[in-house]
């Protein structure tokens, strides 16, 4: 068998397992959501800071495995120098670098935002990447509740400014020292058995009172007839583990934590929590956060091995439905907490942190999951208006009349393929311009454009456009003088 001549090799066109291209209608969406949520950021206080994609592989912590090559859970590769570089694996491991080493030169607290892409080398799988855009708020340097409560209020407005309707998302919030609490007043001291009542609960929405009850007892056999192995937990700690779980189920905040007072309340460190929550509550109120955007939930768990005290999820609260019209449940679209030993990594001194990460791209999903179940029809991409090359002698004419176009803010562009009048307008079309301009030999001697509205055809080709009124006012193609041009334009792009 002989070697392939070189000249021959043709690689196959794929993406990496993980990675996906975006076009024009989802990255317009996501700097949509950067944009408004950037906003929301620096009316906060937050400032803008953009770290390297980066990062030395020992500043990732808990991601760095026990090998010679630094590559479970990141990408990584060997510098020059022999020491190990990773990309990000998300925006919060950068922030602790950075505050460590110019700790002395900020103003503290210190807050900042960021935004950018993170890499996670992970198995991929139907809607799980591993390369995806977060947004995030943290503030470094204050232990106080209220810290938290402000990051809770600005990831409520964020959500909202981000485009998701108002109401259709709430921030529920626990603490980590609540669920410790609950484990020293219901005696659950073996590192196993609190692993598995963390996993029960976490099970709460999907499982109910009574599947949590059998997982946090002997165990819980499902339909398919497999068997999962409980906690084993007793009576008396399953009846606390319930209670505790229940405690916000049609209660304020206060009310949540006046019944979580007798199930946590006799240890120090559940105490602790109540009180701090208490102070978080009171500043919402101040913030004018109402009860139904954010509200005490003990049964969220949030990878409590990273989180020290207060931990927020924002789950959208609307039933959705996918491509197939099928009922889905989209979960959580932003979360964090409070972790106060992220900086010590560097420093050996503890330094309080709290945070929120946006998911952008579950935004973007969640916003296309809320107009599939409204019945909305999400428009592609708006192209510009293209210019159609109809005299090859003309291209200067066609290049101005695209240029005052430009100049009055609208896209536009001149027709550069080698294609006839009707795959120009079918490429218009693809490019879903909202308009076409036709300037011929008679436009020419006459001073006059042809607009062809390329919008109306395509409500009226999808059987849309039930407003008679609207549709016979708007005539789906005219003559116009040349000077009237740009301004004829400008009425079909702004309808």
């Amino acid at each position: 068998m002989t070697d392939q001549p070189a000249d021959d090799f043709r690689p196959e066109a794929r993406s990496p397992r993980g990675f996906q291209d975006r076009r024009a209608r989802d990255l317009r969406a996501e700097r949509r959501i950067l944009d408004a949520v950037s906003k929301v950021y620096e009316r906060y206080g937050f400032e803008p800071l953009d770290t390297p994609s980066f990062e030395y592989a020992d500043a990732l912590g808990k991601f760095l495995p026990d090998s010679d090559r630094p590559n479970e859970g990141v990408f990584a590769l060997q510098d020059d120098d022999e020491q190990w570089m990773a990309l990000r694996y998300d925006l919060t491991a950068p922030l602790a670098r950075f505050a460590a080493q110019n700790w002395d030169g900020l103003p503290k607290p210190f807050r900042r935002y960021a935004f950018g892409t993170v890499w996670r080398n992970e198995k991929p799988g139907p809607g799980r990447y591993r390369e995806f855009l977060q947004c995030d708020a943290d503030t470094v340097g204050s232990d106080r509740p209220e810290a938290d409560a402000e990051i809770v209020a600005l990831g409520v407005e964020g959500l909202e400014a981000a485009g998701l309707p108002a109401g259709s998302a709430v921030m529920k919030i626990n603490s980590r020292k609540l669920l410790n609490g609950l484990m020293s007043q219901a005696e659950i001291t073996d590192p196993v058995q609190r692993l598995i009542v963390l996993r029960a609960v976490d099970k709460l929405d999907r499982l109910g009172l009574k599947g949590v009850g059998d997982l946090l007892g002997k165990g819980r056999l499902d339909e398919s007839g497999d068997f999962t192995k409980g906690a084993g937990l007793g009576g008396k700690a399953i009846e606390a583990v319930l209670s505790f779980v229940q405690a916000g189920v049609g209660a304020s905040r206060a009310e949540t934590l006046n019944r979580l007072d007798p199930v946590v309340g006799g240890s120090a460190e559940g105490a602790e929590g109540l009180a701090e929550l208490a102070r978080m509550d009171a500043a919402l109120k101040g913030m004018g956060v109402a009860e139904e955007r954010a509200l005490f939930d003990p049964a969220v768990v949030r990878g409590l091995e990273y989180y020290t005290g207060a931990v927020f999820e924002a789950e959208l609260t609307l039933d959705t439905v996918d491509e197939r019209g099928e009922r889905v449940r989209f979960g959580s679209v932003a979360g964090g907490g409070r972790y106060d030993d992220l900086v010590a990594r560097f420093t050996g001194q503890r330094v309080p942190a709290t945070g929120l990460s946006f998911g952008v791209s579950r935004l973007v999903a969640a916003q296309r999951a809320i107009a599939l179940m409204e019945g909305r029809q999400e428009r592609d991409a708006r192209g510009p208006v293209v210019v159609i090359v109809f005299d090859q002698s003309a291209m200067a004419e066609y290049f101005a009349v695209a240029a005052e176009l430009r100049a009055a803010g609208i896209p536009a562009e001149v027709y550069l393929g080698a294609s006839g009048m009707k795959a120009q307008m079918k490429y218009a079309d693809r490019r879903m311009s909202p308009a076409a301009v036709i300037i011929g030999g008679d436009e020419l001697a006459a001073g006059t454009a042809t607009v062809k509205d390329l919008d109306l055809g395509r409500e009226l080709a999808s059987n849309l456009a039930d407003n008679r009124e609207w549709r016979e006012s708007r005539p789906g193609q005219q003559t116009v003088a040349r000077a009237d041009l740009v301004e004829t334009v400008r009425r079909i792009v702004q309808n």
